[in-house]
């Protein structure tokens, strides 16, 4: 069964960077357009990075030169680099995508249990 696990956030001070990953196991046979999305509390789900399986991506416009989101397909990886965070930056931070599992066809939605970025004096 496929799974994505983010990890990598924290507690930061404004300025501060901090990089997320998210490796998907359990049997895929295709990662495809993989994304990193946030929400803060009392707020919608937000996208922040997509990228697609050749590379090419597209960002939330106020994060634009602030984040980078990039890829390893070998590894079924995706990470986040996150610099000068700002404190309006805290939320909860999803990993999630279009993945074709092992002994599939078709690709389907996934998504991860979230990491915690909390940017705060």
């Amino acid at each position: 069964q496929v799974q994505l696990v983010e990890s990598g956030g924290g507690l930061v001070q404004p300025g501060d960077s901090l990089r997320l990953s998210c490796v998907a196991s359990g049997g895929i046979l295709s990662m495809n357009r993989m994304g990193w999305y946030r929400q803060a509390p009392g707020k919608q789900r937000l996208m922040v990075a997509t990228i697609t399986r050749d590379g090419r991506t597209n960002y939330l416009d106020a994060d634009t030169g602030r984040f980078t989101i990039s890829r390893d397909n070998a590894k079924n990886a995706v990470y986040l680099q996150m610099n000068s965070l700002k404190p309006e930056d805290t939320a909860v931070y999803y990993c999630g995508g279009l993945i074709v599992p092992a002994g599939s066809q078709s690709e389907y939605d996934y998504w991860g249990q979230g990491t915690q970025v909390t940017v705060s004096t």
